[in-house]
């Protein structure tokens, strides 16, 4: 019998709510009335997929919250590779935070991987929206403190874990955060080359294939042209380990 997409991706937020180290999506979004003072205090503009919205090195005088689109947060290796180095930033989402607060130089960049709206505000701006609405300021706050857990727990990831489990969580973060209910699973809704997926999870392109045919077999995901779909996440979730 096929399990319904919607009884999938509930499995999948279960999972990802039962696994202390992850952070669910409802963590880093903010309300209505938060998106509203944002975007009254700010500007939308419009990137398209492959834009640099900021590099290392440019003067961090700037915050965003994400209207629609996807944007990665990577760095460059010494060979000039790229490293993503956070969770993909997703609609509702802000990101740019903390060096804009701390008023310090950009260490990573922001690459659009779909076209992208989002608002942009100041950093004067926005520390003066943070002073006037406290609860705002309690808010953002609480998302860096998820966001500092986040990173930990990735440092915990990448000692500790294989690359089978590495990628197998990164496909349940995905599925909670961007999956979409289909019949018989959920698809992830961002088509990633096996390189990105690679450079999120520590290791090497041909690894990625390999594991993602392996996890196919065994019928944990399937594919969808070029987007996977995840068919029994309680498979997926053994290689958690």
């Amino acid at each position: 019998m096929t399990v319904g997409g919607s009884a999938v991706i509930e499995d999948v937020r279960k999972i990802m709510g039962n696994n202390q180290s992850s952070i669910l999506r409802s963590e880093l979004m903010l309300t209505d009335m938060e998106i509203m003072l944002i975007r009254q205090a700010g500007s939308t503009v419009h990137y398209p997929k492959g834009h640099v919205i900021f590099a290392a090195g440019d003067i961090s005088d700037r915050v965003y919250l994400i209207e629609s689109g996807w944007v990665k947060i990577y760095r460059l290796s010494a060979e000039g590779k790229r490293v993503t180095v956070g969770s993909i930033r997703s609609q509702g989402e802000m990101m740019a935070l903390t060096e804009t607060l701390l008023g310090v130089e950009r260490t990573c960049f922001a690459g659009a991987i779909s076209d992208v709206s989002m608002v942009v505000m100041t950093g004067h701006k926005f520390e003066e929206l943070l002073a006037k609405h406290s609860f705002l300021a309690i808010t953002v706050a609480k998302l860096l403190g998820a966001r500092m857990r986040e990173a930990e727990a990735l440092i915990q990831e990448m000692v500790c874990w294989q690359a089978p489990g590495r990628l197998a969580l990164m496909l349940m973060k995905m599925g909670e955060k961007m999956g979409e209910p289909t019949a018989g699973g959920v698809r992830i809704n961002l088509c990633l080359t096996h390189e990105e997926i690679a450079s999120m999870v520590g290791t090497s392109r041909q690894t990625v294939t390999s594991l993602l045919n392996t996890f196919k077999q065994e019928k944990s995901i399937s594919f969808e042209g070029k987007a996977i779909k995840i068919e029994n996440p309680d498979k997926l979730a053994k290689w958690m380990v």
